[in-house]
C-alpha cells in the first residue's frame, strides 16, 4: 500500500514558484541567449537599466544576491562587454558599476524578450488578475523577508494572515 506523500507537489508554494521560475528562465534564456545575455545578468541589467552606476554592494541589496555571486556575474559581464566598473571620483575605495554602449545598445531588445515572455506566461488572464498575483507575490516575498529578519517561523497551526 503506497502512502500519500504529506504535500502534494501540486499544493507546494515552493515547487510551483520553483517551477514557474525554472520555465520563465528557459523562455528567457531562449529569446536572449543570441544577444550574448544569459538569464542570470537579467536582474543585474534591469537594476543598472533604472540607475547606471551603483556599486556592486548596492547591486547586491537590489537584487538579492550574495556577494561572491554578483562578483562572479559581474566579471562574467565585465568580460562579455556589458558592463564597466570603475573607480567612484568621489571616494576611491568603492567601485561603480556602469553599463556599456553595447549594454544600452540592447536594452530595447532585451526589454521586449522579457516582456514577450510576460506575455506568453500570462495568457489568458485578464490585467486585474496578472495584477493580483504580482501583489500577491510581492506580499509572499515581504512575509518571508520579514520572518527572515524577525528570525519567525510560523507554526503549521498559526491561522494564515490574510
Amino acid at each position: 500500500m503506497t502512502q500519500q506523500p504529506l504535500l502534494r507537489r501540486e499544493e507546494s508554494l515552493g515547487y510551483q514558484v520553483n517551477h514557474l521560475s525554472r520555465l520563465l528562465t528557459n523562455a528567457l534564456r531562449s529569446r536572449v541567449q543570441a544577444f550574448g545575455v544569459v538569464p542570470g545578468q537579467f536582474a543585474q541589467l534591469l537594476a543598472l537599466y533604472e540607475r547606471d552606476g551603483r556599486t556592486q554592494a548596492e547591486l547586491c541589496r537590489d537584487v538579492q544576491i550574495e556577494q561572491a555571486t554578483m562578483a562572479n556575474t559581474l566579471n562574467r559581464m565585465e568580460r562579455d562587454g556589458l558592463v564597466v566598473r570603475t573607480a567612484d571620483h568621489r571616494d576611491r575605495r568603492r567601485t561603480l558599476v556602469h553599463l556599456t554602449p553595447k549594454a544600452r545598445y540592447l536594452e530595447a531588445v532585451l526589454v521586449a524578450s522579457a516582456l514577450g515572455v510576460n506575455t506568453a506566461a500570462t495568457a489568458g488572464l485578464s490585467e486585474a488578475e496578472v495584477a493580483a498575483f504580482l501583489s500577491t507575490v510581492q506580499r509572499l516575498i515581504d512575509n518571508l523577508e520579514r520572518a527572515e529578519v524577525d528570525g519567525h517561523v510560523p507554526d503549521p497551526d498559526e491561522p494564515v494572515a490574510r
